[in-house]
């Protein structure tokens, strides 16, 4: 026996950090969830319940943030306490370098037109 032996954890210890459950339930109750939240954008569409298009596409990105939250939680199991938090803070990090590329996407296509040179606006010089 060497003097390091009694630093080391028996077996079946896990360092008292919290441990994640995974049952069938979960997975069944995440699976009936993803098909009622995919099922209901399909109806949304095809149904044309909403008259204004801006309507339908803004409950569409609702349902499918609430879709993310459901895949996040039940499949992937990320949640605060998981891995100390630092999962946590990479999905942060990512959203935020997702919001930043998104918005500098957008703002550089809806201000090309004030990027272009002078004339090419007119298709009278177009052969």
């Amino acid at each position: 026996m060497s003097a390091h032996d009694d630093t080391l954890p028996a077996h079946g210890h896990d360092h008292g950090e919290s441990e994640i459950h995974i049952s069938l339930g979960g997975y069944v109750t995440g699976f009936v969830l993803s098909v009622i939240l995919t099922a209901i954008p399909f109806w949304l569409v095809m149904g044309k319940v909403f008259a204004q298009s801006s309507t339908t596409a803004m409950v569409l990105l609702a349902l499918g943030a609430v879709q993310i939250v459901v895949h996040m939680i039940y499949f992937l199991h990320l949640n605060a306490r998981s891995e100390g938090g630092w999962n946590m803070l990479a999905l942060i990090f990512t959203l935020v370098l997702v919001v930043i590329t998104l918005t500098g996407t957008l703002w550089v296509m809806f201000h090309l037109n004030s990027n272009m040179m002078p004339g090419m606006h007119t298709t009278k010089t177009l052969p």
